[in-house]
């Protein structure tokens, strides 16, 4: 009775073996990685010019919270803006005697927060007051809810950088949940516009 020869299969050395388990990683890697590789690429070098957000992103690199803010509540005890990770920070700068520009910022993020509906707990809003002025009782009142601490002036106008010809106090700033500034809104800002970008950042974040 005939029997048909067979070739025995070459075993595969194991180093052939390592290195192609290797290759195989790193092709792995280099698929999940390309995306987020390719949205710096796009940002940083490509710039495109179409926008889609209102207001403007902030490296939080070149502008951490600085230590020297030395904020503190109304009542002299010290509270960091630290102490607030893990929400949405609507920011806004200005002097305690606020006249009727700083009551409509502080308006405005009130407003703002409200209109997100159910995620609005995700928000807080924070006046950072830039000197010793005492602050009406009236304006407390009406502006409860907002957490209100004094800070050094020359540390908050190193720190949070401005439009040209304009100040802090000009703006409203958001602080992401990590505790990193990330966005300015223009001086002369619609409320509107403004919606819309807090309405997508919550969206497309799981965090805050």
């Amino acid at each position: 009775m005939n029997q048909t020869d067979q070739t025995p299969t070459p075993a595969v050395p194991p180093i052939n073996r390592q290195a192609s388990g290797r290759w195989k990683l790193f092709a792995i890697i280099g698929v999940c990685a390309f995306p987020l590789v390719a949205s710096y690429f796009t940002y940083y070098v490509i710039k495109p010019q179409a926008r889609t957000n209102y207001g403007d992103f902030i490296d939080y690199v070149t502008h951490p919270i600085p230590a020297d803010l030395n904020t503190t509540t109304l009542d002299g005890t010290p509270m960091e803006l630290k102490a607030l990770e893990g929400k949405w920070i609507m920011l806004t700068v200005d002097g305690g005697a606020c006249a009727d520009a700083c009551s409509k910022k502080l308006y405005d993020i009130r407003q703002l927060r409200v209109a997100q509906g159910r995620e609005r707990d995700r928000i807080e809003r924070v006046w950072l007051i830039t000197d010793k002025v005492p602050l009406e009782t009236l304006l407390i009142r009406e502006f409860d809810g907002t957490v209100m601490l004094r800070s050094r002036a020359d540390a908050v106008t190193r720190w949070l950088p401005a439009e040209t010809g304009a100040t802090a106090a000009d703006h409203i700033y958001l602080i992401d949940p990590l505790g990193r500034l990330m966005m300015r809104f223009p001086k002369d800002r619609d409320p509107n516009l403004i919606k819309k970008d807090l309405g997508k950042l919550l969206k497309a974040s799981s965090i805050g």
